[in-house]
């Protein structure tokens, strides 16, 4: 249930934003024609490429909550962040492409041409919508950190969950490019020099490169198999240590599968006369108390090992899973 609230809570965060994104995009695009301004031009680049990036998004939601089957044992998680990258990518070469090339190009032709007063309003309007976006996705993240018993930030910076991220960072960035758009146009229109405009668009293009840095490169690291946080894993590593007949965790790994799936396999160096009964029953305890306190923790392999220094009859230090 808890994974169900938590997709159908990001599918929301999600939709809300590209819907928002897309009626900004097209007030942006035609107040940019009307007045000239390269900044407008770049904002509406900046939409368009964000609500890309919601359907995108949106995609990556659906196709990562596929179940397993034989081919894919562990599900479809990963894939989420596939898509999540190509999102990631649309935003760094469509929105900062275009952006850095429209203020260039603005800069050097030293002209603009139409309404001030248009560009004010479709922007004033703009950072209404985007507020409101930004605020679902805002107290989407402060109640998952709050569960988490983490600041925001600290959530966003480890979460697995890329939509989210990801809404968050680009709605955060839109605000941002706005302020920087209405700098633009209004020291154009103050000192008559449209070099401001440009430079404004440039500066909306860096923004943009900068959030979509970030998205790859977490979007990346999760693809490759990245671990939990520190904290989790220190957690697990504790519910571990404390099973009965349990002398010592040996190894633990953890992988983050998708955003509401993780595996963790440990090697246990159990007692010495712990019976096949007592292991397999602390087997069974371990997995019960991981996804008791972890939700997300979907396979837990065990795999009982002997202590350094001693020896059995195969003379091994590792037996078979459980």
């Amino acid at each position: 249930m808890e994974r169900a609230a938590g997709s159908s809570e990001s599918v929301g965060t999600v939709v809300v934003a590209g819907l928002a994104n897309l009626a900004i995009a097209v007030a942006k695009a035609v107040a940019g024609l009307l007045s000239g301004s390269a900044a407008m031009l770049s904002e509406a680049a900046h939409s368009f490429a964000d609500t890309t990036t919601e359907v995108l998004l949106f995609t990556a939601l659906r196709r990562g909550t596929r179940p397993a089957d034989p081919r894919h044992p562990f599900g479809h998680g990963k894939e989420s962040y596939v898509w999540a990258f190509i999102a990631a990518l649309f935003t760094f070469v469509a929105g900062a492409g275009f952006s850095v090339t429209q203020g260039v190009q603005s800069i050097l032709a030293s002209r603009h041409n139409g309404s001030y007063l248009v560009s004010y309003l479709v922007l004033a309007v703009s950072f209404v919508l985007e507020s409101i976006s930004l605020t679902r996705a805002v107290r989407q993240v402060r109640a998952a950190s709050r569960h988490w018993r983490l600041t925001p930030l600290r959530f966003l910076r480890h979460t697995a969950d890329t939509t989210v991220k990801a809404v968050t960072l680009e709605d955060s960035a839109a605000l941002v490019g706005l302020v920087l758009a209405a700098l633009g146009v209004g020291l154009t229109e103050l000192t008559g020099n449209p070099v401001w405009d440009g430079v404004a668009s440039i500066a909306i293009g860096v923004l943009l490169l900068v959030v979509a840095a970030i998205l790859a490169r977490s979007n990346v690291s999760l693809l490759v198999g990245r671990a939990v946080p520190p904290r989790i894993r220190a957690g697990i590593e504790e519910e571990l240590a404390g099973l009965p007949t349990v002398e010592r965790v040996d190894t633990l790994l953890t992988m983050q599968l998708g955003p509401d799936d993780v595996l963790v396999a440990a090697k246990l160096d159990f007692a010495d006369d712990a019976t096949g009964a007592q292991i397999e029953a602390t087997a069974d305890l371990a997995e019960q108390r991981l996804t008791d306190r972890y939700p997300t923790i979907r396979y837990v392999f065990l795999d009982p090992t002997r202590g350094l220094g001693r020896t059995g009859p195969t003379g091994g230090g590792r037996h078979g899973e459980l």
